[in-house]
């Protein structure tokens, strides 16, 4: 018989004499957290209610994946190129910077940074693109990573997340800039349910997505404050750029200390003590510039694109097909099975939920491609093909010779 697992709690005279030491502001939950089922993960002294879904986000196995997982540049050895890992730590922590300043809920902010990303693609924004491109053929469905990242935690995790977390992670997406981020109202999970389908099944959905707190307002203006800086950073790391000098020193600045610093002192002052974040102007228009000029200089690279396009678009297809099949068949050896369902099994196997092997198939395919780092992308596509993948990787020593 299996021992039954015991959480053990702090007794009450401790209790009582931390909320005495601490003040008001220990017991302050605003916004109130709201889950899916209110019988578990009620909030307690010790573990608060956004602190539980930080803790949900960095304990589940999909966080550890962040590490290997491509945020602008893949087919590089070279640790010194920022993974999918850092940037969402960047993210959380500029964007709890500045809540602080402006009296928001930090734990949620947390939350929301921390799980923006976790349903990203291997080989970053590339590999989104043709994973939607499939998943589109196949069913005329739609694929953005943030709607995935609430997938992973929302349906195939079973985490309870609270809605203000879920909804800032939906509604981050970083490719849309704004002047003026004002919350929108959401009555609930009905109304959420309905916004996150609505994305699988209108291309625009996405653009019209806004965050329903203040805090996942300030996440997603912080994603692109994160990436923007230390994008270039990187490029110069890869030479895919030669001098930082290329870039306008605009109001925000050119480098990444600058444009951290600049853009934090510019929200504060315009936010302060409001019920919306804002940009002046000048600051909004720098930004907007400075991301124009990052995918002039950075993102469109013709010598990246096309090695995406020539090597890494045809093993998504191919992969995409032969684990169609190994599903449809029913070929319990495919990795599919074992690396993927299973594994979800073990990960819920204390959540209950419904029997995912149950799932759609395009959708499995999809929610295990997804979830692959770009090293396990790679050997996967050797190990069902016996045929090397093609991808050379950039020496640690390149520069040498």
């Amino acid at each position: 018989m299996s021992k039954i697992l015991t959480y053990q709690r702090l007794s009450k005279e401790i209790q009582e004499k931390i909320t005495e030491d601490m003040g008001p502001a220990v017991s302050a939950e605003i916004p109130k957290a709201v889950r899916r089922d209110p019988s578990h993960d009620r909030a307690n002294l010790w573990r608060p209610a956004y602190i539980r879904d930080v803790e949900k986000i960095m304990h589940c196995s999909y966080y550890n994946r962040y590490a290997d997982k491509t945020q602008v540049f893949s087919f590089y050895k070279n640790d010194d190129i920022s993974h999918r890992a850092f940037h969402v730590q960047l993210v959380s922590r500029i964007a709890r910077n500045i809540g602080r300043l402006l009296g928001l809920n930090i734990d949620l902010i947390e939350a929301i940074a921390l799980g923006h990303d976790i349903g990203h693609t291997p080989f970053g924004h590339a590999g989104e693109r043709f994973l939607n491109e499939l998943y589109n053929k196949n069913t005329g469905r739609f694929f953005n990573h943030n709607v995935h990242s609430v997938r992973v935690l929302d349906k195939i995790l079973n985490l309870n997340l609270s809605l203000q977390t879920l909804d800032g992670i939906l509604c981050h997406n970083g490719e849309f800039e704004c002047r003026e981020y004002r919350p929108a109202p959401l009555s609930g999970f009905d109304e959420f349910d309905l916004k996150m389908e609505s994305c699988y099944t209108d291309p625009s959905a996405i653009e019209r997505l806004v965050p329903s707190t203040l805090e996942g307002c300030v996440v997603r203006i912080c994603d692109m404050i994160a990436y923007i800086g230390k994008d270039r950073q990187d490029a110069l790391r890869t030479h895919t750029i030669n001098s930082e000098e290329i870039f306008d020193d605009s109001a925000i600045g050119r480098v990444n200390a600058q444009i951290i610093n600049n853009l934090i002192v510019n929200i504060v002052e315009n936010s302060y003590g409001k019920d919306y974040i804002m940009l002046d102007d000048e600051h909004y228009a720098s930004l907007k510039k400075s991301k124009a000029d990052n995918y002039r200089y950075i993102y469109h690279n013709d010598a990246l694109s096309q090695k995406y396009d020539e090597i890494i678009r045809p093993m998504f297809k191919k992969i995409y097909a032969r684990l169609l099949d190994d599903i449809i068949s029913g070929n319990r050896k495919s990795p599919i099975f074992a690396h993927h369902i299973e594994h979800i099994k073990h990960e819920n196997r204390f959540r209950g939920g419904s029997d995912y092997s149950l799932t759609e198939p395009n959708q499995i395919v999809v929610d295990y491609i997804a979830s692959m780092t770009d090293d396990y992308f790679i050997d996967l596509y050797e190990y069902l093909f016996d045929e090397p993948s093609g991808v050379e990787y950039i020496s640690y020593f390149n520069d040498l010779t």
